[in-house]
């Protein structure tokens, strides 16, 4: 008789939905410090940039460039040694939030190949006047930013020392 009544009382249980509430968080995610002041304004995040003139995608969160070198992608804190000279605040960037876009490369270049060699005007974040990137040290704004946004520090009397602390008298 137990055992019917176990039984019984489990395939009631197993009939029965449990309901429980879960809380679902929503984050945002801001980068701004980590964004390049040669990025385009405008972005809360960025995961990449794509420069269409030079074919080259740059990772913000590693600071890395990725290229192709020998067939290989690679990646690289310097651009490739050919582009040294190539000036990354006039080039028009494409921002792209998708993980290793690189993989996706040639759908890039086709997409965005009207941008390439073309004077598109972009307001970057070193000449924005946009106060959430003044946060960015690499910023002009930035020391301006961070006298104001200084902790107040708070008038604590200085702690009184025994000089003689140790020494026999």
């Amino acid at each position: 008789m137990k055992k019917l009544i176990f039984v019984f009382a489990f395939s009631i249980l197993g009939l029965v939905p449990i309901t429980t509430k879960a809380q679902v968080r929503v984050g945002v995610n801001f980068n701004f410090t980590t964004q390049p002041i040669w990025g385009p304004e405008g972005n809360d995040y960025v995961n990449y940039y794509y420069l269409p003139d030079i074919d080259v995608f740059y990772n913000v969160p590693k600071h890395q460039y990725v290229y192709v070198k020998n067939g290989r992608w690679t990646f690289s804190r310097y651009l490739p040694y050919q582009y040294r000279n190539y000036n990354l605040y006039n080039g028009y960037k494409v921002v792209i939030n998708e993980d290793r876009p690189y993989r996706n490369a040639s759908m890039y270049r086709t997409k965005y190949a009207t941008y390439k060699g073309n004077s598109h005007t972009q307001i970057n974040i070193r000449n924005s006047r946009d106060t959430r990137y003044y946060e960015n040290r690499n910023h002009p704004e930035h020391a301006n930013w961070a006298r104001e946004h200084r902790p107040q520090k708070k008038n604590i009397p200085a702690k009184k020392t025994n000089k003689n602390k140790g020494r026999r008298q």
